[in-house]
């Protein structure tokens, strides 16, 4: 009988559908493993929309961003991720080889040093730990450090 009251407009029930609400980020992520990152970003931005102060989601859509080549966006999300939360090792990190490449190396070397002082922890951190401190050594030695690919990447 609910599906012809629903049908109908009859009166409310407890069988009356309830509107479901959509994991936006976890469908984001999957469209990234896939590599399909512009719908990606469709879905982060869905996911914002519901939690706009959500510094994991900014991040998230800060590394689709750098995969895109949409280096000034990934900055701006980036930089929005580590206002709300400055702990965001992953942000710190990616922020810090996309301002390499657009020739800030100030800027990188304090992201990288911040990024250091509070390494991410789990089995890949060892790696990123080490790319960092090389970078920062090869800053320090005045020497630069080459862009690489470590910005898309998440530690």
């Amino acid at each position: 009988m609910g599906f012809w009251r629903r049908l109908f407009g009859g009166g409310s029930s407890g069988d009356d559908l309830q509107p479901q609400r959509l994991d936006y980020l976890n469908e984001a992520l999957a469209l990234e493993r896939q590599g399909d990152y512009d719908a990606a970003l469709t879905s982060y931005r869905l996911a914002l929309r519901d939690l706009p102060n959500d510094a994991r989601i900014l991040q998230n859509m800060a590394i689709a961003f750098t995969k895109t080549r949409r280096f000034d966006e990934a900055i701006r999300h980036y930089r929005r991720a580590l206002e709300l939360d400055s702990s965001l090792a992953g942000a710190h990190y990616g922020l810090a080889f996309l301002l390499l490449q657009r020739g800030d190396p100030d800027g990188a070397a304090q992201h990288l040093k911040t990024f250091l002082a509070h390494p991410p922890r789990g089995p890949d951190a060892q790696k990123w730990i080490e790319h960092a401190t090389q970078a920062l050594q090869d800053l320090r030695a005045g020497g630069g450090v080459a862009p690489s690919r470590a910005a898309e990447e998440r530690p």
